[in-house]
């Protein structure tokens, strides 16, 4: 006897995947490392506050208790947060890592107390130990006034002794700070030269980056700093020294972000081989000591392969795995690193390059529920306006016991990504198949300005954001519903920070959605870029928008808070009080703006998040206020939340 399916109208599915099992599920192992021969990584704890614990891979425990937080705010959205060695006469391994309370770096032996190496105020990312110097190599960050652009960044070396801990002098710094933004340095295996990434003001990494290289003095300062590679156009994104001391960097110089050895392409390819570089210390290749490199390209969703510089042979990992982390190791043979895909969360995944076998080595991942409830993606490219391309994946509604009735359509909500200038993956998410299971579809959009397609992909936002960015997710959103696979008159937008804005403007600039959820979002531009954001985007919009000096008119133009009196789709806007990248200012004076239209909204904000939201309850609350919007707009059933008023 078959399984029985039941008929009910799309949204009022019952489903197993609640929002508490969306939000414990949240996240992704990170920064894998070997200490020693022995794999150590960061792990996410939504239900102890959202904080990143340190994970030793031979237990795969925390050696952590909370409330201690491995996470770096250097630039904001962080950095590689810790280090580890084994001490060359053996014993337990020595670690450093940032506190993300207070920044410090602290020095940590299993089975002892962390101790301070840095004293208060500074923040430190991309640790590395020297303990032949008796010493960490780092990216400092100091703030110099009160304002966010009041700041400073070096290369710094910092005493392990403890002596920093109270004394800001005892920190060498390594170069001077003649760039505003640097990545942390990798020393030569001969240990005589420094290679590091640099850029200044108003570039992003991905427009242009330089490549330093300096020689280590006898004082332990570097000297001869000289630009190798890269500039105003060109992105390196990463570089690295082969086991014969010649330089491996990733550069988008053709078009695509492919590698080179010594200023000579190693396997060019019109995909990437590298990304946007949002964290310093990501790492998309790894060279390893018989001389191949581990590398995680692809074209669009990425996988973990390795690479044959002398043939150009390139062979992929065999495994599960659709999206491979911008985070790699390697040792010896072997190669960790994170993978993902559309049935399996993040895993700490092993690759030994002798054999080529792969296994799960951290973080396996265990079905929360049936997987038949999971979301089924489906990969496909629209044509946009002038018939420009447009990426998306699309998840239909979908339920192993449920069905609609025959000729209702389903309500889709639209997900933009944030960044702008980054995707959305081709991975398990269960905040997806919170909708999928109920019989809501969710179109994740790849716009204009996405990474993964090319440089030429990336720079359709150039100017254009707030335009390219909506066209392409209204394209995707219209065809849905033309070829009759969305309802036209349910459809929604959803997104947070970039992806907020794209919501916004959408909102208030077209009539293609029927409501929308905003989360910690860019919606004045005019403030926003000139002392309400961090110093890393700061300058952002010029590149997004336009130089400020030359079209100041078109910061007003595309601001959705210039456009409010348009709005009158209903709407969720959500909010960390914490957000130093989208303070509540710009939530706040969007309200304002709104000047009595009376446009149904509810404005939900969340003490102690800052920008992207990492505690289990916060999460809980904002997909159940989510998902109440979509009920009370599109005339759904579902059981079970809590109800959200909108007020006019």
């Amino acid at each position: 006897m078959g399984d029985i399916v039941e008929t009910k109208p799309y949204g009022s599915w019952p489903s197993p995947i609640d929002a508490a099992l969306a939000a414990a599920h949240d996240g992704s192992p990170d920064w894998v490392g070997f200490v020693g021969d022995e794999t150590w990584w960061t792990e996410p704890r939504p239900r102890e506050g959202g904080r990143r614990t340190l994970v030793r891979g031979s237990t795969r425990e925390s050696v952590l208790p909370a409330p201690w937080n491995v996470r770096s705010r250097v630039i904001e959205y962080g950095g590689q947060p810790w280090a580890g060695a084994v001490p060359a006469a053996g014993g337990e391994p020595l670690l450093v890592f940032v506190h993300f309370d207070d920044q410090r770096l602290y020095r940590y032996e299993p089975g002892t107390e962390p101790r301070p190496l840095t004293p208060p105020g500074l923040r430190w990312a991309e640790p590395r130990l020297l303990l032949e110097r008796g010493e960490v190599w780092c990216v400092l960050e100091e703030f110099t006034g009160d304002g966010p652009g009041d700041v400073r960044r070096v290369l710094a070396a910092v005493p392990l002794d403890g002596s920093a801990a109270a004394d800001r002098a005892a920190v060498r710094e390594l170069a001077d700070d003649r760039h505003r933004f640097v990545t942390g340095p990798r020393l030569s295996h001969d240990g005589r030269r420094a290679a590091w990434l640099a850029w200044d003001h108003p570039r992003m990494p991905w427009d242009g980056t330089e490549l330093l290289v300096g020689e280590v003095g006898d004082d332990g300062v570097l000297h001869g700093v000289r630009t190798v590679a890269g500039g105003p156009e060109e992105s390196i994104a990463q570089v690295e020294w082969s086991k014969d001391d010649r330089l491996l960097y990733a550069s988008d110089r053709s078009g695509w972000w492919n590698l080179y050895r010594d200023g000579t392409p190693l396997c060019p390819r019109e995909e990437e081989f590298a990304g946007p570089l949002w964290r310093l210390g990501q790492r998309w290749f790894a060279p390893l000591d018989n001389g191949l490199i581990a590398v995680v390209h692809g074209r669009g969703s990425t996988a973990l392969g390795v690479l044959d510089p002398e043939s150009g042979e390139l062979v992929d990992a065999a495994g599960h795995w659709t999206e491979c982390a911008p985070t790699l190791a390697a040792h010896g043979t072997r190669v960790v690193g994170v993978g993902a895909g559309p049935r399996t969360a993040g895993e700490v995944i092993e690759l030994d390059t002798a054999s080529g076998r792969a296994r799960v080595v951290g973080t396996p991942h265990r079905d929360p529920v049936d997987p038949a409830y999971y979301p089924e993606p489906r990969v496909r490219t629209f044509t946009g306006p002038d018939g420009r391309e447009v990426h998306a994946h699309i998840y239909p509604p979908h339920h192993p016991g449920h069905t609609a009735p025959d000729g209702e359509l389903p309500p889709y909500v639209v997900w933009a990504h944030g960044g702008p200038t980054s995707r959305a993956p081709l991975v398990l998410d269960l905040a997806i198949g919170y909708f999928t299971s109920r019989g809501i579809g969710v179109a994740e959009v790849n716009y204009g300005g996405s990474t993964g397609y090319g440089r030429e992909y990336r720079n359709r936002l150039r100017e254009q954001w707030g335009v390219v960015d909506v066209e392409d997710c209204a394209a995707v959103a219209l065809a849905l519903a033309e070829e009759g696979t969305a309802d036209r008159a349910r459809l929604a937008i959803r997104g947070g920070s970039a992806g907020g804005w794209t919501a916004a403007a959408s909102l208030t600039g077209t009539d293609v959605y029927a409501c929308g959820t905003i989360a910690y979002p860019v919606l004045d531009l005019t403030t926003w870029g000139t002392g309400e954001t961090h110093d890393f985007e700061s300058q952002y919009l010029e590149s997004l928008i336009g130089p400020l000096a030359e079209v100041p008119e078109r910061y007003a133009e595309r601001s959705p808070s210039a456009h409010a009196v348009r709005l009158a789709a209903p709407f969720l806007l959500l909010q960390g009080l914490d957000d130093v990248i989208c303070p509540p200012a710009q939530c706040e004076r969007f309200l304002a703006s709104l000047d009595g239209r009376r446009v149904p909204h509810a404005y939900l904000t969340f003490a102690g998040e800052g920008h992207g939201f990492r505690r289990a309850e916060t999460m809980v609350r904002a997909l159940e206020a989510e998902l109440a919007l979509y009920a009370q707009v599109f005339g759904l059933n579902v059981p079970g939340i809590p109800e959200l008023e909108l007020v006019k």
